[in-house]
């Protein structure tokens, strides 16, 4: 018995220990009323900041997102136009091949001429830097007519089934740039006459 007695029995009175205890919202209201004001106040202001701070950083981010598409978009438009007037460029140089075209054809294969010799000369190199670009002649003499690639400028009557839609003279040479067409050829096409 003098073991039951001498037995110390402690109670906690501190509020964060009696939430262990089953009674939590008495608890809860007595925590709150032992807050002091300024404890509040503080953590209101920082719910406010830290909610601030979350827009600003999606609003940091949508105009991140925005400049980008800009930048990429503004990259595109330049590379696009860059490529038009490299394009026109091209087309307008197409006229002087054509022109070297002619003078050599009237000039004629027989003749030799120095003269001769040096437009083909200049005719060959002229191409040689085009294609430096990109550019290449579209096939046309003795392929089947494309609608997309030739333009039938005449038809000639053959007697062959195998010349029927074929290209049989080339007026002017078409040109492609990469898988782009710059110019058609304008060519004859054999018709089958019956």
């Amino acid at each position: 018995m003098a073991e039951k007695a001498s037995e110390i029995r402690v109670i906690d009175k501190r509020w964060w220990a009696r939430a262990d205890s089953g009674d939590s919202s008495a608890d809860t209201t007595e925590r709150v009323a032992l807050k002091p004001t300024y404890v509040e106040d503080l953590e209101r202001r920082l719910a406010d900041t830290t909610a601030q701070l979350q827009n600003a950083l999606t609003e940091r981010r949508r105009v991140v997102d925005d400049f980008e598409q800009a930048r990429t978009r503004i990259r595109r438009d330049v590379a696009r136009e860059v490529e038009r007037g490299k394009r026109s460029v091209l087309i307008e140089l197409l006229d002087v091949v054509d022109n070297l075209d002619r003078a050599i054809a009237v000039a004629g294969e027989e003749s030799a001429s120095p003269l001769l010799r040096g437009v083909q000369l200049v005719h060959d190199q002229f191409l040689a830097k085009l294609e430096s670009f990109g550019v290449m002649r579209v096939p046309a003499l003795g392929h089947p007519f494309d609608a997309v690639h030739h333009e039938a400028i005449a038809t000639a009557p053959v007697d062959d089934a195998s010349k029927d839609g074929i290209v049989l003279a080339v007026v002017k040479e078409g040109y492609t740039i990469g898988d782009e067409l710059l110019r058609p050829a304008s060519v004859i096409v054999g018709t089958l006459t019956r």
